[in-house]
């Protein structure tokens, strides 16, 4: 049995979220104990885009638990990691480039930094 093509999204926003928030989380951080004039605009930006990340992570979370789907990473190397999709009793491995899951989550920091200004 595949893995449904409507829970694809889902099983990768928990993959690429919880990167997007630790960097963001960091970033926030950074700007707290920085040495800006003006720290509050950027604070605010960060902290809608850490919002709008808790609140999408959320909705994965609970679809995947409401169709008894799980999230596991297995092997890293140097070139790829795995993540192992579990559905209804089954696993599905699945590997991706790290320098595709760098890219990825760089263009969801800027989308949710984008979001986040308007």
């Amino acid at each position: 049995m595949l893995i449904p093509q409507e829970a694809l999204p889902h099983f990768e926003n928990m993959i690429y979220l919880p990167m997007v928030l630790t960097i963001l989380t960091k970033d926030q951080q950074t700007f707290e104990k920085g040495n800006f004039k003006l720290q509050t605009p950027y604070i605010k930006l960060i902290n809608h885009a850490i919002n709008a990340v808790q609140t999408e992570m959320k909705e994965s979370s609970d679809y995947l638990r409401q169709n008894k789907m799980k999230l596991l990473r297995g092997t890293m190397g140097d070139m790829f990691t795995t993540y192992i999709f579990l559905y209804h009793g089954r696993e599905e491995q699945r590997r991706y480039l790290n320098v595709r899951l760098k890219n990825r989550t760089e263009e969801l920091m800027e989308l949710y930094l984008n979001s986040a200004s308007h």
